[in-house]
Order: C-alpha cells, then structure tokens, then sequence
C-alpha cells in the first residue's frame, strides 16, 4: 500500500476526514504510513475507548446525566471489569476481526452475541464480589443498549460516510438502465455500481414479476413493474440497457427475455454466472452480452469434479486431438489440475502452437509436450507411447463433420476407425491406466458413414480381445452436439449473420442434444474417474433436444436483428447422413445410475470379437485398395443397427425405405449425394 504523503489531505465528507480503521483505507486517499502500521493497535484503542463511555452513557441516562458520587465510585470500581470482559467476548466472537468498510448483518449479529455474553457474565460476577447492592439492574440493560449502539453506530458510521463520500455513480451519466430482477443479485448489482463507481450504468428502475415487491425500492430505485411492462417501460424512462439479473432464470425465460428486449430495439446485458463470481473470474458489475448458451433448454449441468483432482494429479496424460475444440479445453481442465506432464498429440501445426503458448502462459510451472503426429500413424504413436509412458489417453482425435465424412469414406474409417485403434493398442502396449474415447451421439443407430465409424471405435476399444483382456481400464464418454466446437452450427450461423445472411437451417424440425464446451470436457474427465464407467460407455442426461431453427432464431435476436424480417432464413434439406433428430442409446442398451447426478453409464455387449476382428481385416484390404464398397460392407457388418445399406445409399438415388427410430426415410434426390429426409417430407 503506497503511504499517503502528510501533504495529501484525506477525503472529506461534509468537512470531515474519513478513513476505514479497520484497513487503514481512505476514500480517495492513504492514510499516513504510522496510521497503517500501526491501524489494529488504533483499532483496540478505539474499541477500549467504546467500552467505558458505553457504560457512563449507560449511568447517565438512568441518573437523568445527574450521576451520584457514591454510583460514580461505584463506575470506577467496576469499569475494568467489564472491559476484560468485554474485550475477551469481542475477541471470542471475531469482533475486532470485521472489515468496516463491508460491515453487515453477520457483523451485527456477532456483535450482539458478545455484548450480550459479557453483560450477563458482568452481571453475575459484580454480585459475586459484592457489587450487586451498588449496581442497579437498569445499568446492566441499559449498558447493553448503549454497547450496542457504540459499537455498532461506529461500524455503520464509518461504512456510511464512506460511501457518501464516493461520487455517485448514478448522477455521473453512465447509460440509462433498467434491471431485471429485484432478487438477492439485483440488489447487489446496486450497490456495487454504486459504492464501487462500477459498470457505468445509471439505474432508473428495476423490475420484477414477484406481486409483493411492486412499489417497493432498493437502494434508492423503484421498482416500477413485471417484465411484461418491459416495452412501456423502455419507452416511458428512455431507456438505454436493460440488464437480466436473475441467476435463476431458466433457458425459456431468458429467451422470453431476450425476445422482448429485441422487440423494443434496446440493448441488452447479463450479469456474470455464479462460477464465475465465486472463483474470482468476473465481478458482479462486469456485465457481459448474453450468449447462446444461457437460452439452452436446460440448466447447464454441473458436475462433481473433487475425485479428479486426485484422479490426475501427478499424472502423465496424453491427449489426442489436443488442439481441437474438445481437446484444447481438455488441455485447459487438465492442466489445472496439477499432472505431473501433458502430452498434446495434434496433425494441425499452428493450433497446436497456441493451445501451448496459451498453457505456458497461464501455468508456467507445467510441463506441457506439443507432439506433431497423425493417429493413424500407428508407427509414430508408438514411438510416443514409448518415450512419454502417459497414465491417462484422452482420444479425442477423429474427424466428425458428418456430410464432409460421407463423400470421404476412406479417410472416415482411416482416422476414426485405426486412429482409435493405433493408440488404444499403444496404451495397451505400454500399461496405461485409462483409455477414454470421446463418443458422440451419431454413434447411435448411425446415418451416416461418420457416425458408424464412432460406433466401430466404442466396439473396438471395448470389445477387442486384446484391449478388453490387457491391464488397461478402456472406456468411452458418449454426448451430443457441442456449442461453439470448430465446424459446429453457432460458428457457422454466426459468419452468415455478419456476412448480411440468409441465415441456413436444414430442416424446420431438426432437432440435436447440445452441451457447452466446459460441460462437455467436465463429462469427460467425470467418466474417467467414475468407477462405474470401466469397461462402459458414460452418458450424460441431456434433458430436451434443442430445435435447429430456434437456436437461430435466438442467435440473430442476439445479433440485435429479428429474424425473417432484417434477415432472412433459408432451408436448404437435410444433408447427406443427417437425421431429424438423435439418439443417445439403442433400444438394445441400458443406462444404469452411477454416484454422480445426471451421468449414467450404458450396459451394452460389445460381444463377437471374431466379427469385430474379421471386419477390422477387411476393412483394412478395402482401405488398402480405396475400394469404398468393400470399405462400407465391412462397416455394415460391425454396425448392424445402422441405417442400411451404408452402401446403396451412398451410391445411388434410388428411393429405398428406411428406420431411425420408426421413422421411415428416403433419398430425396437421384445421384449422389443424396439427402436423407423424412418419406412423409
């Protein structure tokens, strides 16, 4: 703390020096440097001062400041007493321990409880020595109330001036506000912005749909209405922002909000997450734009992350895939959560490069490898299992953008197929722990030819002889559509939103599960330490699917545009291998509960190895060759529950019936590709 020099005069509020005594703080100044050295002997002194002139006052009323001598000789006997007493209760209950300046109701209440202590052992001790003739009972209540009032009129004194002394917030401009919810975290809001001159906002009201608080108000702010009063409002007081503070809110009231705020053409903001208050990454004044994820149809879910720590710690971990989306926030998570190192497998140079330089920079001591290879490589993942010897692989490498995979099949199978399989038999080889393969849900009843190569790699790595029969706990983590991830359809409508649109949805009811990044990596890293999940495929419940065309709709009110009107949407048919929906398990699987809410494992055979290993040859003579029918043929006969023929529909237009989920489908157009879509379509 830089000393303030005898020459800088301490703020003054109505023509007094102010200063927090507790922290040696003065609004808009330091206190001199022997003050600040020497603030919690000042503190004491004040404190011992507080006692003594609490129990005159306390004689004085009683004696109408008329005091007998014989009751002041008794004042003066008496006096050191209550002060032990006083001073060891205050030091009991962590009196001496406030901070002034945020002094509250916990405050208040610690300090009732040790003034109420010390009076009732003061009270019971002068009887004993024989003072109880000579101290009327009205004293002892009486100096009580004064204590009380001493003590905790200084605290709030201090707390009041400071604050009056700080230039208000709400009369220095700042953008005409007005605040949704006029809960715990509206009324927090409040006061930071305007004891902490934060946010540069300046409130005219708030707004609530709780009947009660009508016509109430909040640190000086009315609130005026519902939320349903939101337009008339925003007209009637000129309003600039409107920021949502409810934390509660659920995805379809803040889309309700969102709509309405886009109606009336005013800007609109959210208060940070209660994650990011409690660890100390955003302040509660720190408004941010409202994004996708808070309009998802579900609370985001929250995971137990406390057995990971000790899962990891220490550790060598392998990822693959590690500069991807998935894998980058693997590497973040990971990392913090002290390995002993951290290999990131990569093909892609430059997003490797800084993944790394973004680690170094945030955890300096770690030690993070960037490792160039291709996981079907099956030579050169060798080669790294042998030199790093990781605990822990984390596959998160595979190619997944399902009509690029169609026209690709080749490459499909290569990567997803003998990637997975080259480093599962390296962490086999060289006695790694665990072995997670990241899912996906199009592994279900697959449509496509990407989809049933995940569904070959969850078979292979948990039904392969020589896996399943090694030292190696394998198991995989299955999960939907991830928001934000590279290629995925946010980015996408984003870049069609500032290129002036249309925006393009496949299908008016196409629907998908989604996750957040973070919620999808903490599922992950869950499924790894969960005992149930070895040997099993771990799922998280995803509660409702989301509709395509809702997310962007959502997402051009986002962009302050309504949609169809200021820009346009256009449907363009499903691609090829797309459903109208998906699935997270097969009507043939089973989902168990396990110790952590909402993620349940899946029972599932993964039996046949000699059909597992039959079909992994031929697909490896037809990847030989780049003979795509022999490739799909073999593929059918590991994924029997596909959409069928893989084959037929991805060589010819005929239109050929088929079942997802007891909807029949078609190739809608001749040639190739051709779209899958609904017959009824």
């Amino acid at each position: 703390m830089k000393p303030q020099s005898a020459a800088e005069p301490a703020t003054l509020v109505h023509g007094i020096a102010i200063f927090d005594p507790s922290t040696g703080d003065a609004p808009g100044a330091e206190l001199p440097g022997v003050l600040v050295r020497h603030r919690r002997k000042i503190i004491l002194a004040i404190q011992l001062l507080l006692i003594p002139l609490a129990y005159w006052l306390a004689y004085a009323l009683r004696f109408d400041f008329e005091i007998p001598s014989r009751y002041a000789t008794v004042f003066l006997d008496t006096v050191p007493l209550l002060i032990v007493l006083r001073v060891a209760a205050f030091r009991a209950f962590g009196v001496y321990n406030g901070w002034w300046r945020h002094v509250g109701m916990f405050d208040l209440v610690a300090l009732v409880k040790a003034v109420t202590i010390s009076t009732v052992a003061f009270g019971a001790l002068v009887l004993v020595v024989g003072f109880g003739g000579a101290v009327p009972r009205s004293i002892l209540l009486l100096d009580w109330g004064a204590a009380v009032l001493c003590f905790g009129g200084s605290r709030f004194g201090v707390r009041w001036l400071r604050e009056e002394s700080q230039p208000d917030a709400w009369s220095r401009g700042g953008k005409r506000t007005l605040i949704v919810g006029a809960g715990n975290a509206g009324a927090r809001l409040l006061r930071e912005v305007h004891t902490e001159s934060a946010g540069g906002i300046h409130p005219v009201g708030l707004v609530d749909d709780n009947p009660v608080k009508q016509g109430w108000r909040i640190h000086g702010v009315p609130i005026l209405g519902t939320t349903a009063d939101l337009a008339r409002l925003v007209e009637r007081y000129r309003v600039e922002m409107v920021v949502l503070a409810i934390p509660s809110a659920t995805g379809e009231q803040m889309r309700r909000l969102t709509e309405r705020c886009a109606g009336v053409g005013v800007e609109f903001k959210i208060i940070p997450p209660l994650g990011e208050l409690l660890d100390g990454r955003a302040r509660l004044s720190q408004l941010r734009a409202v994004r996708i994820e808070d309009l998802l149809g579900r609370e985001p879910v929250r995971l137990d992350m406390r057995m990971i720590r000790a899962d990891l710690r220490e550790k060598t971990v392998l990822i693959t895939g590690g500069a991807g989306s998935i894998g980058s926030e693997l590497a973040r998570q990971v990392t913090s959560y002290e390995p002993a190192r951290l290999v990131l497998v990569e093909q892609a140079e430059s997003a490797l490069y800084f993944i790394h330089h973004e680690l170094m920079r945030k955890y300096p001591r770690a030690e993070v490898v960037p490792v160039i290879a291709d996981v079907a490589n099956a030579e050169r993942i060798d080669h790294v299992f042998a030199e790093y010897r990781p605990d822990y692989v984390l596959h998160a490498a595979a190619y997944k953008h399902v009509p690029m995979m169609e026209s690709n099949v080749p490459e499909a199978v290569r990567n997803n197929v003998f990637g997975t399989l080259a480093v599962a038999r390296a962490a086999a080889r060289y006695g790694a722990r665990k072995f997670v393969l990241i899912s996906t849900d199009k592994a279900v009843n697959p449509s496509s030819v990407m989809g049933a190569t995940k569904r070959i790699a969850e078979r292979t790595i948990l039904g392969l002889p020589e896996l399943r029969d090694s030292r190696t706990d394998f198991r995989a983590v299955r999960f939907g559509n991830v928001l934000g991830s590279d290629g995925s359809v946010i980015p996408l409508f984003r870049r069609q939103i500032e290129a002036g649109g249309p925006v393009t949805v496949t299908h008016r009811d196409v629907t998908r599960f989604f996750m957040t990044i973070p919620e999808a990596v903490q599922l992950v890293l869950q499924a790894a330490a969960l005992p149930e999940a070895a040997g099993r495929i771990a799922m998280l419940e995803m509660g409702e699917p989301v509709k395509i065309l809702t997310l962007a709709e959502n997402l051009i009110r986002l962009s302050g545009l309504e949609p169809y009107t200021e820009m346009p949407i256009a449907f363009t048919g499903l691609r090829p291998g797309e459903k109208l929906y998906e699935e997270l398990m097969t009507e043939a699987e089973q989902t168990v509960p396990t110790g952590v809410e909402k993620v349940r494992v899946v029972r599932t055979n993964e039996g046949g190895a000699d059909v597992i290993e039959g079909a992994l040859r031929e697909l490896t003579t037809g990847l030989a060759g780049e003979n795509v029918d022999e490739i799909l043929a073999a593929v059918e006969l590991l994924v029997p529950e596909s959409v069928s023929p893989l084959s037929e529909r991805c060589r010819t237009g005929i239109e050929r019936g088929y079942r997802v989920a007891g909807i029949p489908w078609r190739v809608e157009s001749a040639g190739w590709p051709g779209a899958v879509v609904p017959r009824s379509v």
